[in-house]
């Protein structure tokens, strides 16, 4: 695949959320969740993956069912990664969400030459105030990436009250 079709076909990924980003609503700056990476645990055990994979990201709420997110990483191989999507997560139930980040990652050396590849990750979240974890589902692509359950603690960013607000 060239570097051009893998870019269309990660943009093709985030427009399939088009839909949920029509009823855009985006949360404040203090709605935006931030987190310190990723710890996976990589289905083959034996491989010498890195399991912590510590960066900085970012996601932010535009609907009740979609936010965007994009952020950097140290990748299981090693290497600096970077990530853009959209997690879609249509079902809830109480602090329990339910869905799919679609969009591309980089810096995999095995897959595309550590070139941008288009992803789509079943995902599991649970939200409370001030804290939530995702659980993502990530696949073994044969010869290209190690699958693994990945998890990514998150925190919700408070922005400071303007001076002399109570």
């Amino acid at each position: 695949m060239n570097r051009k079709f893998r870019l269309l076909v990660v943009l093709l990924l985030v427009g399939v959320s088009a839909p949920a980003l029509a009823q855009w609503q985006p949360a404040p700056l203090s709605g935006v969740w931030v987190n310190p990476g990723f710890y996976s645990i990589h289905y083959d055990r034996d491989a010498g993956l890195r399991d912590q994979n510590p960066g900085l990201g970012f996601e932010w709420p535009v609907s009740p069912m979609v936010s965007v997110t994009a952020g950097r990483f140290r990748n299981s191989n090693n290497a600096l990664s970077n990530y853009v999507g959209a997690y879609v997560m249509p079902w809830q139930i109480g602090s329990w969400r339910f869905g799919a980040v679609v969009g591309g990652f980089d810096g995999y050396p095995n897959a595309y030459n550590g070139d941008w590849f288009p992803a789509l990750i079943p995902v599991v979240a649970y939200e409370a105030a001030h804290w939530g974890l995702n659980v993502g589902i990530v696949p073994t692509i044969s010869n290209r990436l190690y699958g693994a359950i990945s998890l990514q603690l998150k925190f919700r960013w408070e922005a400071p009250s303007p001076a002399g607000a109570n």
